[in-house]
């Protein structure tokens, strides 16, 4: 390559000799770049069109690129193309194909007003937009499943738990539908998340704007984006939305992880509360017996690459002067393996939350567990005039004796409840049934029937709206 660019590479002229084999090594980017290929194509077709506009390019070399680039987009839907060992990245080899079909003047002229820096840019987002709309179409897919079986379940009831111990009775709908909210705050997330991601680098050129009259603001309209960003030199440099988009991934899958503990737990033959579909389980290699919440587990583990991702792309930006460097190569891998993972771990975790079995009368049998009526006693004898904080004493000691006598708290008897406090009469019985606990937490929010109902209401509504977005 000396004295001149290279094959497959976009620079050249201005050195006595090629590259070292280790920085070829280093430098090369095809093994992971390549999936940019449509973006780069759709944004050279936008780019020759501008060309064209402003007179560097006949109708007649623009209609041959444009014929040019469609075979090439069909070559590489087929899989007929492939990056060659010398092609340093997806532009070089791209730019290196055209030239092998229309020629090296015309083929080379299509670098003209755009530089590698703007064009990366630009592609990343283009590519994150399109992830985005594939992980936000699974998200609004499981919050349905999540709806569904809310509904299947009815009003029975389960344990609803701090610090994993019993503390009140909850609805078992009203638990699954604890999961799907914050999958629908994700899901607004990227929403707002695509404002700020769906504004053009391209034209930024290497950083202070390209010097031939072109349009970036036609080139951002063919492109499907709203605008253009106002500063070349942000635009070329800038990578926070992508690193905004790790983020919202890393949430998805932290919230997936939190689900997929609790069905870890619960499938296991202490609690019983789940059993999984055969389909969306696997077994032991030694023991015949097992069923596996492999599903769970690897969503469970995953999130710790979906951490590792947003982390290290955070520490690469950290420090990076204006405008482009190297570094922000780095970028891509970080991104892809975010999107690879949440689509290969969303619609197992969607197959396995359709599929799973309840059993409500296990759940229910153990929503009162734990004296977890305890709540609902003191707050009868607040509605009684007893302070909370003498209320709160008093149940206290209640579930002591109930600790010592080996009972629950319905079987404690009138004297012995006397006994206690004077506070204790045989009103406070009314509280100690799992529905008076359930029908009494009816505020907004709350887990009684009524309110379960209109929240998932309000559940259905919201999906409605974000599904016709």
């Amino acid at each position: 390559m000396a004295g001149q660019t290279g094959e497959g590479a976009l620079w050249g002229g201005r050195f006595s000799s090629g590259p070292d084999y280790t920085l070829q090594r280093l430098s090369k980017s095809t093994h992971f770049d390549w999936r940019l290929v449509p973006y780069d194509l759709d944004a050279t077709a936008a780019h020759a069109r501008a060309l064209s506009s402003a007179g560097h390019l006949s109708s007649g070399d623009l209609a041959t690129v444009l014929a040019a680039l469609e075979t090439i987009r069909e070559d590489y839907l087929a899989d007929r193309i492939q990056p060659r060992e010398s092609d340093e990245d997806v532009h070089g080899a791209l730019e290196r194909i055209l030239i092998e079909r229309v020629g090296e003047n015309l083929g080379g002229s299509l670098r003209a007003g755009r530089s590698r820096n703007d064009q990366i840019a630009t592609f990343v987002r283009m590519y994150a937009r399109d992830a985005s709309r594939s992980l936000r179409s699974i998200l609004l897919e499981c919050v349905r499943i999540l709806i569904q079986r809310s509904e299947e379940v009815g009003e029975h009831a389960m344990p609803g738990r701090t610090h994993f111990q019993h503390a009140q009775p909850v609805l078992v709908a009203h638990y699954l539908l604890a999961h799907a909210w914050p999958m629908i705050r994700n899901i607004q997330r990227i929403d707002d998340w695509s404002a700020r991601n769906n504004v053009s680098p391209y034209g930024g050129g290497a950083l202070a704007g390209g010097g031939l009259g072109l349009d970036p603001e036609a080139i951002a309209s063919e492109l499907g984006f709203d605008g253009v960003q106002p500063n070349s030199l942000d635009g070329t440099s800038s990578r926070d939305v992508v690193a905004e988009f790790l983020y919202i991934a890393a949430q998805i899958g932290l919230d997936l992880s939190r689900l997929a503990e609790e069905i870890i737990v619960y499938s296991s033959a202490e609690f019983s509360y789940i059993t999984l579909d055969d389909a969306f389980a696997t077994g032991s290699s030694m023991m015949p017996q097992k069923k596996n919440p492999d599903i769970a587990e690897l969503a469970r583990g995953k999130s710790g690459r979906l951490l590792g991702n947003l982390s290290g792309l955070l520490t690469t930006l950290k420090g990076l002067p204006l405008a482009y460097n190297r570094d922000l190569q780095e970028d891509k891998e970080h991104l892809f393996d975010s999107v690879d993972t949440l689509l290969l771990v969303l619609p197992a975790m969607a197959g396995l939350l359709s599929s799973m079995s309840f059993h409500l009368d296990t759940m229910e049998r153990n929503a009162t567990a734990g004296f977890s009526l305890a709540t609902d006693v003191a707050d009868s004898l607040v509605r009684h005039g007893v302070p909370f904080r003498e209320a709160h004493e008093v149940v206290g000691a209640l579930v002591a004796h109930c600790e010592s006598q080996g009972v629950d708290l319905h079987e404690v008897s009138d004297a012995d409840l006397a006994s206690i406090s004077p506070h204790l009469t045989p009103a406070v019985r009314s509280s100690m049934t799992l529905e008076s606990s359930l029908a009494s937490k009816a505020g907004r929010g709350g887990t009684a029937p009524k309110q379960v109902a209109s929240q998932r209401a309000e559940l259905v509504a919201l999906v409605n709206s974000l599904s016709e977005n």
